[in-house]
C-alpha cells in the first residue's frame, strides 16, 4: 500500500474512534440524566428533576457537534462501503441519544408536577421498568463504545421485557383511574412517565440494531421482539 494511502487510512481511523468516543460521552451524559429523573420520580426529590430539565441543553449541544464532526468527515475522506456505514450508523445513533434524552427530561418535568399535587403512589412497577430501561441503555452505550455486537443483540432481544412491564403498568393505572376519577390527573402523569421509559427503551434498541449493523454490516430481522399490548382494552373496558 502506498504511503499516502496508509496515512489516508491512519486517519480515517483515528477519525472514527474519536467519533465514537464522542458518542459514548454523549451517551454517559444521557445515562446521568436518565438516572437522574428516575431518582426524582422514586424520591419525589424536585431539585434533581429540576437539574434534569436543565441537563437536557448539554446533550442537545452534544449532538450538534457530533452531526458537524461526522459531516466533516464525510466531506474529507468521502468514506465509501464499510467505512462510509460505520459514519452513517453514527448519527443516526446520534439522533436516538438525543431522542432519549428528550424522554428522560420530560419524566422530570412530570416529577416536577406530580410532586407539587402532593399526592404518592405506589411505584414498584415503575421502579422495576426504570431498572429495566437503565440496564438496556448502560448496554447500548457499552455496545457502541466496544462496537460489540453481541451485546447490541442482548439490547435488541430485552425489549419485550420492557414492554411487557410497561403493558402491565397501562393496565395498573387505568384500573386506578375507572375505580375513581380523582385519580385520573396523576395518573395520567404516570402513564406518560411510562410511556416515556418504553420509548426509551425502543430507542437503545433502534441503537442496539444501528450498532450491529455497523459492526456486522447486516441488519436484525425487521420483527424485533414485541410486548407492547397497551392499545387493547383495559380489563372491564369494552372492545
Amino acid at each position: 500500500m502506498p504511503e499516502d494511502s496508509k496515512h489516508i487510512l491512519s486517519s480515517f481511523e483515528a477519525d472514527l474512534a474519536r467519533l465514537r468516543d464522542m458518542i459514548a460521552a454523549m451517551g454517559g451524559l444521557v445515562e446521568t440524566e436518565l438516572a437522574d429523573a428516575i431518582t426524582a420520580l422514586l424520591t419525589h426529590d424536585s431539585a434533581i428533576a429540576a437539574s434534569v430539565v436543565e441537563m437536557d441543553a448539554k446533550v442537545d449541544a452534544d449532538e450538534r457537534a457530533i452531526e458537524q464532526f461526522a459531516v466533516r468527515v464525510l466531506a474529507l475522506r468521502q468514506p465509501v462501503a464499510d467505512d462510509l456505514r460505520q459514519v452513517v450508523a453514527a448519527l443516526k445513533v446520534t439522533t436516538d441519544i438525543e431522542r432519549i434524552g428528550d424522554y428522560a427530561a420530560n419524566v422530570a418535568k412530570r416529577t416536577l408536577v406530580l410532586n407539587q399535587s402532593g399526592t404518592t403512589w405506589p411505584l414498584a412497577s415503575l421502579s422495576q421498568m426504570s431498572r429495566l430501561v437503565q440496564e438496556s441503555l448502560k448496554s447500548t452505550i457499552d455496545a457502541i463504545s466496544e462496537a460489540d455486537p453481541v451485546k447490541a443483540i442482548s439490547v435488541w432481544r430485552a425489549d419485550q421485557m420492557i414492554d411487557d412491564l410497561y403493558t402491565t403498568i397501562f393496565r395498573e393505572l387505568i384500573t386506578y383511574m375507572m375505580e375513581d376519577p380523582r385519580n385520573i390527573t396523576a395518573c395520567t402523569h404516570l402513564l406518560f412517565i411510562a410511556k416515556n421509559l418504553e420509548r426509551i427503551g425502543d430507542h437503545a434498541t433502534n441503537i442496539a440494531e444501528l450498532t450491529y449493523y455497523a459492526a456486522t454490516g447486516q441488519t436484525l430481522p425487521d420483527a424485533r421482539p414485541k410486548g407492547d399490548l397497551s392499545a387493547s382494552p383495559a380489563p372491564g373496558a369494552a372492545p
